[in-house]
């Protein structure tokens, strides 16, 4: 089914959030594994989540996904080629190094 427009949907999600000397992490993870694709926004409500050195916290929360049109999920794949490629910095030298 091809979507012209964007929709949306509210769901509850689980918000994991670590900062030790191993990690520096967030994770957050819809209900029901609901798969999150190119140009799909995801936006999780409630207060901001902080945590100390050390700790690890765990929270419920309520989130509105909202689903990429079909030209739009497109356009990201495309875009995201694109920007990978900045990711790759190859450096070629004729110099050696003692």
């Amino acid at each position: 089914m091809i979507a012209l427009r964007r929709t949306s949907f509210d769901t509850t999600c689980r918000v994991e959030v670590e900062q030790s000397d191993k990690f520096l992490c967030a994770h957050v993870v819809l209900a029901n594994d609901f798969a999150v694709g190119p140009g799909d926004c995801v936006r999780v409500h409630g207060a901001p989540i902080s945590v100390g050195f050390g700790e690890r916290r765990v929270v419920e929360r309520s989130a509105t996904v909202e689903r990429a049109s079909t030209i739009a999920r497109l356009w990201t794949k495309f875009a995201g080629h694109f920007e990978m490629a900045e990711l790759y910095e190859v450096s070629f030298s004729d110099r050696t190094t003692l």
